[in-house]
């Protein structure tokens, strides 16, 4: 299967049509609903038709919408902003595409997308405030069903908050400095005390609580946020780390983090790649530290992102300890850890009744010293054990486990990329795990999973860690 592209071929904007003439050809139920679409404006709408349908007909007269029997022709159409040829007839509305086009009108012909010059969107009217979705004509069901879950999903008096707003956008552009700023002050104005009194009606102490706000604005200062992004996956990122990207003036970010969920923060922020990565560090974590206290001082509100959960191996500690000291603002924002991802991918029950009471997070460097650390201990006593970073001290790990007393047959899971499309998945037992640090093709983060609760996994889409001469190396979910 080819994978969609994430390139329109429509440029999506708003037409103004106010007090403008938009004609739309037709007298059937395509006309209907294209004028019934155009009545959440105020254009001047004109319909060409020689009858309408008998619901048509009444609603034409009930709204005193101009009606002209036609035929449709240059003079019909001339000063029009938009047409819609709607008549139901395929060859008659080609004709007016063309005879609009030769005006240099823009066009939309009904159920025809190769005759429209625009497509009529699912609309969610919040005058001022609108949601046009669009599917370049591909399938309008689908525009109608996600139009119905963002409608749901946004508060009736949204309109009314943003004509509020705007009664107040020349005392803030006179009175607030612009930037981040700014920016806080309108959030605060859209989602605090201002927004509640305008929910529940009551204008006059919205007003009140607006002029509050705005005689409280002052220079705002830096706060930085540190985010788990999770495993990779786009749709694991919390609703929380989704919203404080929004409002980032920058993001710093590792380079296990996706492209695309860096993406996913403000479009003018500024992004910053730190780059921290086995072999390839491009800034230390001294060098980190200190760009974040630098940032913070300049007053900018900072997401640094972190793959996983930044509380679990994220360096979160020396960040914490360094915005501390520099008396900057911080905040953690978790995300879902690795060991979690892979353990779904796995359909693995990290805890079982009976078989695996307790969970440890470790890294296998963990067990390369002198010393044995007090979880390998755990995992003799039933403990199920997430090896984080694990690849190339497998064999180190499999043998002072099994050096510690647990057993060489104890199931053992592997998965790279665990949550995004491309993961692999593969398993075995505690003996077979030394065969990892030979696997060259796992260029992704690597989670071990170890213990008898493993052995409840799915292995349907898994192949053998030790591999026979004949085994493919196609070891991806779905393959």
């Amino acid at each position: 299967m080819q994978q969609a592209s994430n390139t329109l071929s429509v440029f999506p904007a708003f037409f103004r049509v106010s007090g403008r003439r938009v004609v739309v050809v037709g007298g059937g139920e395509e006309a209907y609903a294209k004028v019934r679409l155009l009545r959440n404006t105020d254009a001047e709408i004109v319909v060409v038709a020689s009858g309408a349908a008998a619901d048509f007909s009444r609603y034409l007269a009930a709204e005193a919408i101009e009606v002209t029997a036609g035929p449709v022709s240059a003079d019909v159409l001339a000063g029009a902003v938009l047409v819609f040829a709607a008549t139901g007839d395929g060859a008659a509305d080609r004709d007016v595409a063309a005879l609009a086009r030769e005006l240099r009108i823009p066009v939309n012909a009904v159920d025809q997308p190769d005759e429209c010059d625009f497509f009529t969107p699912a609309l969610v009217n919040r005058a001022p405030v609108a949601v046009a979705i669009g599917t370049e004509g591909a399938g309008p069901v689908l525009a109608q069903m996600i139009r119905g879950q963002i409608d749901q999903l946004l508060s009736p008096s949204l309109g009314r908050l943003a004509t509020l707003a705007a009664s107040y956008r020349d005392a803030v552009e006179a009175m607030v400095p612009r930037g981040v700023t700014r920016r806080v002050f309108w959030r605060r104005f859209f989602q605090g005390q201002v927004a509640d009194a305008v929910s529940a009606g009551d204008e006059d102490l919205a007003r009140r609580k607006a002029t509050e706000l705005l005689s409280r604005a002052r220079k705002v200062e830096g706060h930085v946020w540190l985010v788990g992004a999770g495993p990779g996956a786009e749709d694991l990122l919390t609703l929380r780390a989704q919203r404080v990207m929004m409002e980032a003036d920058a993001i710093v970010f590792d380079a296990l983090v996706p492209q695309a969920i860096v993406d996913m923060g403000r479009r003018d922020a500024e992004r910053i790649s730190v780059g921290k990565r086995k072999g390839c560090h491009s800034k230390s974590q001294d060098e980190i530290n200190d760009l974040l206290v630098e940032l913070g001082r300049a007053g900018k509100r900072v997401v640094r992102l972190k793959s996983g959960d930044p509380l679990v191996y994220g360096r979160a500690a020396e960040e914490m300890s360094a915005l501390r000291e520099a008396g900057i603002s911080y905040e953690i924002v978790p995300g879902i850890t690795s060991a979690f991802a892979a353990a779904a991918d796995f359909e693995l029950p990290l805890t079982l009744r009976g078989v695996a009471s307790s969970l440890v997070f470790t890294t296998g460097h963990d067990l390369t010293g002198a010393v044995l650390p007090d979880w390998a201990r755990l995992a003799v006593s039933g403990a199920t054990i997430a090896v984080y970073m694990g690849r190339t001290v497998a064999a180190s790990v499999a043998g002072r486990l099994m050096q510690a007393g647990l057993p060489a047959e104890t199931t053992v899971a592997v998965i790279e990329n665990a949550s995004r499309s491309d993961r692999r998945l593969l398993h075995g037992t505690l003996k077979d795990l030394p065969d990892l640090e030979h696997r060259d093709e796992l260029t992704g983060p690597v989670m071990v999973i170890i213990g008898d609760a493993v052995a409840g996994a799915n292995f349907e889409h898994s192949v053998p860690l030790v591999r026979s001469r004949a085994t493919t190396d196609t070891a991806y979910l779905g393959a």
